[in-house]
């Protein structure tokens, strides 16, 4: 079977949809069943595309310009990808977007709706997404989310077929092996710069409601003076958000903003924490709070979107945008070892339910489906 795979989120630092392509394409490669193209929707980036793709994936060259190629895609189906790729049975847009085809059946992932739900928090280009998905739903795609959640909100918001919106959940990292949390948590602590830190991962856009996690700070740092706050990840376009809340903040000079940081250093940082906060307004899914986990590190998150049906009891839950409520659950974790260590042990069972392997083995299966090799795959449950 011909897959096309939309590899762009492959280039430059990886976000959560980076890592789930990265994850699926490197198994994809290695499948007798499937021959892979990989293209890049960019007018210079396929030489990085190409580099950053794993042996036995064929690498489409030929430059795909975003802005012509989305002005055009949301006004009519051309051109179909065939131009680049040539004849293929599936394509698979893992970023909101699938582009549309000759005759290929098409497949494409939506991680949430926050276009959808959130307008406010979407910048221009997330905000063509809803014209982009119906335009694919009437050509007959088929919808791949990350979690039940998603499913649902997609057949409400869309009125989707239920039978053509298919969950798999994404992977998670194994568990760090006996002794590695040890090894890495000096590291990971001269990294932050504190002994002993609160830790948020993630791009700083509105959607992760980082200033109420910096408000949350100001209220424990009075009584604990040597806790620190460190922000890991780069700037979106909530930064300023973020800068004003730290700015205003009693405590500002004990949060430090890291910007992008590298896989050795997050998991350095993950392992040296005393326990990551994630208090997002909404979630498709949570790749974070499942690195934390796999880390041997407590979690603090808010009961926004899918994380409840990820999490579920494997962590000290919050009420959204709500300062005093991420204190209280942070004050909870960072003083209660127990509770601390029983959330621990409840994300390595919650862990055992996560595998990129069964990830990618679901959307073979998808991609079979939707070529008309087997059955009709069940809606969300």
């Amino acid at each position: 079977m011909r897959i096309a795979l939309d590899t762009t989120s492959l280039i430059g630092a990886r976000t959560g949809v980076g890592t789930f392509t990265a994850e699926l394409v490197a198994r994809l490669a290695v499948d007798p069943s499937v021959e892979v193209s990989a293209f890049a929707v960019t007018r210079r980036g396929a030489g990085a595309m190409a580099a950053a793709l794993p042996t036995g994936v064929r690498a489409v060259r030929r430059p795909m310009v975003a802005r012509p190629l989305r002005w055009c895609w949301t006004r009519a189906d051309r051109p179909p990808i065939e131009w680049w790729t040539g004849a293929v049975d599936v394509v698979h847009g893992p970023n909101f977007v699938v582009p549309p085809a000759r005759r290929a059946a098409e497949v494409v992932t939506v991680h949430d709706l926050t276009c959808v739900r959130f307008p406010e928090m979407c910048t221009a280009d997330v905000l063509q997404v809803p014209g982009l998905l119906r335009r694919a739903l009437a050509r007959g795609a088929w919808v791949h989310t990350v979690s039940e959640s998603v499913a649902a909100e997609v057949v409400e918001a869309f009125s989707a077929d239920p039978e053509r919106v298919v969950t798999v959940p994404n992977g998670a990292p194994e568990p760090l092996a006996p002794g590695e949390r040890e090894r890495l948590a000096p590291e990971g602590r001269r990294v932050a710069g504190a002994e002993r830190y609160v830790l948020a991962l993630g791009t700083l856009e509105p959607r992760k409601d980082l200033p109420t996690l910096v408000r949350a700070f100001d209220l424990l740092a009075d009584d604990d003076p040597d806790l620190r706050l460190v922000l890991a990840g780069p700037d979106g376009w909530g930064a300023d958000q973020v800068s004003a809340a730290i700015l205003a903040a009693r405590h500002g000079d004990r949060v430090r903003r890291l910007g992008w940081v590298a896989d050795g250093a997050r998991r350095a940082l993950l392992a040296g924490a005393a326990v990551v906060a994630y208090p997002s307004r909404y979630e498709g899914f949570g790749l974070p709070p499942l690195e934390a986990l796999a880390a041997g590190t407590p979690v603090v998150a808010t009961r926004a979107g899918a994380l409840p049906e990820v999490l579920d009891d494997a962590a000290e839950w919050a009420e959204v945008g709500d300062p005093g409520s991420v204190a209280a659950a942070l004050h909870t974790v960072l003083d209660d070892p127990e509770r601390a260590a029983a959330i621990v042990t409840a994300g390595r069972r919650r862990l055992d339910t996560y595998s990129w392997d069964r990830t990618a083995a679901g959307l073979t299966d998808l991609y079979r489906r939707a070529a008309g090799d087997g059955p009709t795959p069940a809606g969300p449950r």
